[in-house]
């Protein structure tokens, strides 16, 4: 399938990256649309892709078309190919906050794909979620479970109510969670140690949990009541989390989140 990307920033490098490293497409079928002459230096440069500052061409010679601007710059992007897209072209977007129904109107075009990606797929362990219009046939929906697939895993839903809540959820959760390792980390320091060890103990106890909750397939607070015990040293901190809110405060980020990202499509 011929794929043009427009837009070449974090998540349109981090999507071309992995489709290409995972043998997804080939770099001869890939076209990239890119304002910025750096950004088409650097991937032409990188992955021997062709690069256009002119978005139509990239739309003209594209089967599947992936929007990865932001979403402040999808108007004035989408106005210079309104009503252009053929009939046997799916449109693809990673915009965070824009429906459907504001894609489908804005270009004139049924055949859309709403992905809601979030940043660990530049190395390949991203979460996707994703709806698809009717009009997308199946072979469109292969390539791209296939192109989310390389980023790392994919979901497919069939409301795209479920585009808002993943924004909230696995789109913004990755800043949640890196907010939550810098105070591990600092804490580290706090205790005493170096803050090159504090890291490097910090991220290996997030990685190591993670994969061991994964692994086991228990619930959350069966892992917990294994590592807490009675008067202990972890006891004892879940007290102090808990009484400083640490869940009410993590569910509130999300709802907070989500409320925005409904702003946002509105």
């Amino acid at each position: 399938m011929k794929v043009g990307l427009v837009g070449c920033g974090f998540m349109g490098d981090a999507l071309l990256s992995a489709t290409l490293a995972k043998h997804v497409v080939a770099p001869e079928d890939v076209f990239v649309a890119e304002v910025n002459d750096d950004r088409c230096a650097a991937a032409s440069s990188r992955y021997n892709v062709r690069t256009t500052t002119d978005l139509t061409e990239v739309v003209d010679a594209s089967e599947l078309v992936i929007f990865a601007v932001k979403p402040q710059e999808f108007a004035k992007t989408a106005h210079r190919v309104e009503g252009r897209f053929r009939r046997d072209q799916t449109i693809l977007s990673i915009m965070a906050g824009v429906p459907i129904a504001k894609i489908a109107h804005t270009l004139s075009h049924a055949a859309i794909v709403r992905v809601m990606p979030n940043t660990p797929a530049a190395i390949g362990q991203g979460m996707s979620v994703w709806i698809a219009t009717p009009e997308v046939d199946g072979p469109a929906r292969d390539c791209i479970a296939a192109i989310l697939g390389a980023m790392g895993r994919e979901v497919h839903v069939e409301d795209e109510s479920y585009l808002d809540m993943a924004t909230a959820f696995n789109g913004s959760g990755p800043g949640f969670v890196f907010l939550l390792l810098e105070a591990f980390i600092d804490a580290g320091v706090q205790v005493g140690f170096k803050r090159e060890l504090a890291e490097m103990l910090a991220l290996q106890t997030f990685i190591g949990s993670a994969q061991y909750a994964e692994a086991t397939r228990k619930h959350p607070a069966v892992l917990r009541n294994e590592v807490t015990s009675p008067a202990g040293t972890t006891a004892a901190g879940i007290v102090a989390l808990e009484n400083a809110g640490i869940r009410g405060a993590i569910m509130e980020a999300v709802m907070a989140a989500y409320a925005r990202s409904r702003e946002l499509g509105a």
